[in-house]
């Protein structure tokens, strides 16, 4: 396609919701930390180099079949997840910084050696957890 020459309605999507076709035999908890993962299917937070981070997961789904048998809405924003422990528990040192995905429900303030994906942005850190801006 061309550059733009002349003024253009660009379609848009509102709202922080979006939903995804979930990775199949995967269950999701409302709540969790989800991401995309390398094929593009919904799965929950883990350990892992290959994942996207998208957000929080607005439902509980099991997808009990193959891959997009069924969908998740997931939620973008800011949420409040569990803090690593010991070297890698994330301080208010760190506001600003990556966070790294530990679980779907934890995050930390490494890679872990190479083998975490990133939540998000550290926003702030509290006595409950660590604020998290989904990317």
């Amino acid at each position: 396609m061309a550059a733009l020459t002349a003024d253009r309605s660009t379609p848009q999507r509102t709202g922080d919701i979006e939903s995804h076709p979930v990775n199949g035999a995967t269950t999701i908890f409302a709540g969790a930390l989800v991401c995309l993962d390398a094929t593009g299917f919904l799965v929950p937070g883990s350990t892992a180099t290959t994942l996207v981070a998208r957000g929080r997961a607005e439902e509980n789904v099991v997808n009990a079949g193959v891959d997009g048998d069924e969908v998740c809405r997931v939620r973008q924003g800011r949420f409040r997840w569990n803090n690593s422990a010991a070297a890698d528990a994330i301080t208010r040192a760190e506001i600003g910084d990556p966070a790294y995905i530990v679980d779907d429900q934890t995050v930390a303030k490494t890679n872990g050696g190479a083998t975490r994906s990133v939540a998000g942005t550290i926003r702030d850190v509290d006595a409950q957890g660590v604020w998290v801006e989904t990317l």
